[in-house]
């Protein structure tokens, strides 16, 4: 029974620690955003925003996609600064939400792309990537690819 509990207790403690690594309620928001649209400026890209908190299985599950699909990875990397903002019971950034023209009204994770000036471009519902129980490849890249300077300022 006592090794029993003890298991209960590991396999709670690793799902907790992975789950707070990812999103930080006290982060400052507002100057991770300024300092990302900073970074972009400097290197010629967009800024991506995925708004979402440890609360969201989807959220949890993107951005592990994210990370560990290398021909997303590589767009995402080459195309955009990429930062997390965090939205939850604790820290709903209320004041960032307004900021980015409230991308929560359509639900969590929700993806937020900025020009090097930190003005909204586009929204996305990150619903209209799934496909079953994860991300479709083809619907992910396509919305990245549609979205970088390149694509936004073909001349340039």
């Amino acid at each position: 029974m006592r090794n029993i509990m003890i298991a209960i207790l590991i396999l709670m403690s690793t799902s907790l620690i992975s789950a707070q690594g990812i999103y930080n309620p006290k982060a400052d928001a507002k100057a991770d955003i300024a300092k990302a649209v900073k970074k972009a400026k400097l290197e010629n890209k967009h800024v991506l925003i995925q708004v979402g908190g440890n609360w969201c299985p989807w959220c949890i599950k993107l951005h592990k996609y994210i990370d560990n699909t290398p021909s997303v990875n590589k767009i995402v990397k080459d195309n955009y600064v990429f930062i997390l903002v965090n939205y939850s019971k604790e820290n709903k950034n209320k004041e960032v939400m307004k900021q980015l023209e409230y991308p929560n009204r359509f639900g969590f994770p929700v993806m937020v792309v900025l020009d090097q000036n930190g003005k909204r471009i586009h929204t996305q519902n990150t619903g209209n990537l799934e496909k079953d129980k994860g991300y479709d490849i083809k619907r992910v890249s396509s919305f990245l690819k549609n979205w970088t300077r390149a694509a936004v300022n073909p001349t340039k």
